[in-house]
């Protein structure tokens, strides 16, 4: 039999690799993942596959810009208010940040894996989901609230103490809204999710907790399967394989 383990709870999407989304309503799923999700990145020509990205890790002070994509247009607004679009602009004002010489992606370019190019500059499989229940987990064992934002999952799910957790997931099949993702793998953390999404402080004893306590593993990764439509409040159903 199927069974729901839970409802989305929250939609995210990152337009731009490694600076603040988006929160959404509803999203289109297409075959690499929710639709404008990075679709744009930054690169340091001199590295190559995955290295290439210059990414929040390098330059914390990129996950201080809001990425918003619509339709065709990548629109970029700046902690003091400024706002970019994809342009040549928007280069210089994140090239002096770092020493670093850096290109910037053609909109929606392929990532440099030739095996996955439908993926743009997405990580691992197309898209990442989290549960309420880790993230509660997660605060009992650091002592401290959690945002859900520190580990930029696409999908946060809300599920009940008795349901299937993502442990029971994995290669398994998820029905959400009209849509059919295929759950693939944990997703390895980095020091990404040390850094408040808000103030941009570092604080290296969460990666610790989930380095100790949960084998360095927080949320899944899943490709798509069946593209549709998702929605807040939609029901997550795994199905039976």
């Amino acid at each position: 039999m199927s069974v729901t383990v839970g409802q989305i709870r929250s939609i995210n999407r990152y337009p731009v690799k490694s600076f603040a989304g988006e929160a959404l309503e509803a999203c289109k799923v297409v075959s690499y993942g929710v639709e404008g999700d990075r679709y744009c990145s930054f690169y340091d020509m001199t590295k190559k596959d995955w290295s290439q990205y210059i990414t929040a890790r390098k330059i914390p002070k990129m996950m201080s810009y809001k990425a918003e994509y619509a339709g065709e247009d990548i629109r970029v607004t700046a902690a003091d208010g400024r706002v970019f679009g994809w342009d040549q602009e928007l280069l210089d004002e994140i090239q002096s940040l770092t020493s670093t010489e850096i290109t910037m992606s053609a909109f929606k370019a392929p990532h440099p894996e030739e095996k996955h190019p439908e993926l743009l500059s997405v990580d691992g499989a197309s898209i990442l989901l989290v549960t309420d229940k880790s993230l509660k987990k997660l605060e009992a064992l650091w002592g401290k609230p959690v945002d859900q934002r520190r580990f930029r999952g696409n999908f946060l799910v809300e599920v009940s103490e008795d349901s299937p957790g993502e442990e029971e997931w994995l290669g398994r099949r998820l029905s959400i809204g009209s849509t059919v993702l295929q759950v693939d793998s944990y997703c390895e953390r980095c020091v990404m999710i040390t850094t408040n999404p808000d103030t941009l402080e570092r604080d290296s004893s969460l990666l610790k907790q989930v380095y100790k306590e949960l084998k360095q593993q927080f949320g899944v990764y899943a490709s798509v399967i069946t593209p549709g439509e998702v929605r807040l409040g939609d029901q997550v159903v795994m199905q039976d394989n």
